[in-house]
């Protein structure tokens, strides 16, 4: 072999050497990126669970005090509602004009 042929046998070797370990290197960050990102996902999901008891729980007592309102003046709360409606759909027919 020429020195000339053994130089570019090295760089070769080299350049793959290289690129093999940019490739090691890029899987290694893809696992630990996929790895945090499940973690991410454990975490939002353990935290919307709760947030989603609590807002559950918010709308029971909601409920509750409506319908116990009702209960104590039916009438007040017919009207009430009878306006509220009418209010809504005026505020709807007026964005279709």
């Amino acid at each position: 072999m020429t020195v000339k042929a053994d130089v570019a046998e090295t760089k070769d070797s080299a350049e793959k050497t290289t690129v093999k370990d940019a490739e090691k290197t890029l899987r290694a960050l893809a696992e630990r990126l996929e790895k945090g990102m499940q973690e991410v996902l454990e975490i939002a999901k353990s935290r919307t669970k709760v947030y989603a008891e609590g807002a559950g729980e918010q709308l029971g007592t909601a409920q509750e005090y409506v319908t116990e309102r009702v209960r104590e003046k039916p009438l007040t709360a017919t009207f009430t509602a009878l306006g509220v409606g009418v209010l809504i759909g005026l505020l709807l027919s007026g964005r279709n004009r």
